[in-house]
């Protein structure tokens, strides 16, 4: 039975004062083997993402099944910071884009940063971003760290703009030291970055307001508009991590809906991996707290590149990617040695 009426209903319309909202995925269910030292660079990656956040952001932390301490971790942190307003706990692993589809539709904030949990943030990462949102109205996936390997991944549409609205072409890596940190914290048995690559990379110029941002990105640590999880896919992620996952629930709806695809020119971030190291402590510790109330949410429009454009922009796509053309190509927008890019 229900007595009288709920005074919700009268209270429909939802008003948020935030627009940027934080989601972080977390796995680490025991404290052995690979995940020995997760658990702390995950409290160096959560530290430094508080302190360097503006008060118009939110953060949703979701919990994949971890081990007893980090849920109660979690659960201090929560009741602690006005930042970290959702937890969400769940007694399965789920997976990192299950986690982030959750959390992105259940919330409102038109821009949303998925990040893993084993990133050190740096001061002035979420200006960097939002700025080339701002300078960038196509654009609806940016990242603090630039990759000059990124450049034909998921990028037709930012192909279309480089050639027909803006200007491309390669420029000097700002930070050639911290990609190549960042190769190394990956982990692999070869070195992802040539020298050539730690020398160059794409950058895509808006011809009206001379902003600039390096072509493409990773999907690490990337913020996105929210249109990208509202109209990209409906379906759920039968598959944890790799394998694809991200490029079918991230970077393909990104670019088909006609999203630019871009980083920051300077790095403002680094991935860590699974092992703690005292730089990384350094860096934390030099963070100073962030108290700006951020940007004219208003300054973000959103346009799009049209169908037939993108289409146009696949067919540079291909010809980058073609043996016979690649070196033509890279050298029209001012590579002089692309033979080993």
């Amino acid at each position: 039975m229900r007595i009288g009426i709920n005074p919700e209903k009268e209270n429909k319309n939802l008003i948020i004062e935030n627009y940027h909202r934080v989601i972080i995925p977390v796995y680490i269910p025991h404290f052995e083997g690979y995940f020995e030292e997760s658990f702390e660079v995950f409290k160096l990656c959560l530290q430094s993402l508080l302190k360097t956040i503006h008060t118009k952001t939110r953060i949703t932390i979701y919990n994949n099944d971890c081990h007893p301490l980090v849920k109660e971790f979690i659960d201090t942190e929560f009741e602690k910071s006005i930042y970290i307003d959702q937890v969400f706990h769940s007694k399965e692993n789920l997976g990192k884009i299950n986690a982030i589809l959750a959390a992105s539709k259940g919330n409102l904030e038109p821009l949303i940063t998925i990040t893993d949990a084993d990133v050190l943030f740096k001061q002035g990462w979420q200006t960097a971003v939002e700025d080339v949102f701002v300078n960038f109205p196509e654009a609806g996936m940016v990242s603090p760290v630039p990759s000059s390997k990124a450049l034909t991944n998921n990028t037709s549409s930012t192909w279309f703009y480089g050639f027909f609205k803006g200007k491309l072409r390669f420029e000097n890596v700002l930070d050639p030291e911290a990609m190549h940190k960042f190769d190394v914290s990956l982990g692999n048995k070869e070195l992802m970055y040539k020298p050539i690559h730690l020398e160059k990379y794409l950058v895509l110029k808006n011809k009206t307001n001379s902003a600039r941002a390096v072509m493409g990105c990773g999907h690490f640590v990337a913020t996105l508009k929210r249109d990208v999880f509202d109209k990209g896919t409906n379906e759920p992620a039968f598959i944890k991590i790799v394998g694809g996952v991200e490029a079918k629930f991230i970077d393909t709806p990104n670019d088909n809906l006609g999203y630019l695809r871009l980083a920051t020119r300077e790095n403002f971030a680094f991935h860590m991996g699974n092992k703690k190291e005292k730089w990384m402590n350094d860096v934390c510790s030099d963070l100073i707290q962030e108290t700006s109330n951020g940007i004219d949410i208003n300054d973000i429009k959103d346009k799009k590149i049209g169908f037939l454009s993108r289409k146009i922009g696949s067919l540079f796509l291909r010809l980058v990617n073609n043996k016979k053309t690649r070196t033509f190509m890279l050298k029209r927008i001012g590579l002089t040695n692309p033979l080993n890019y």
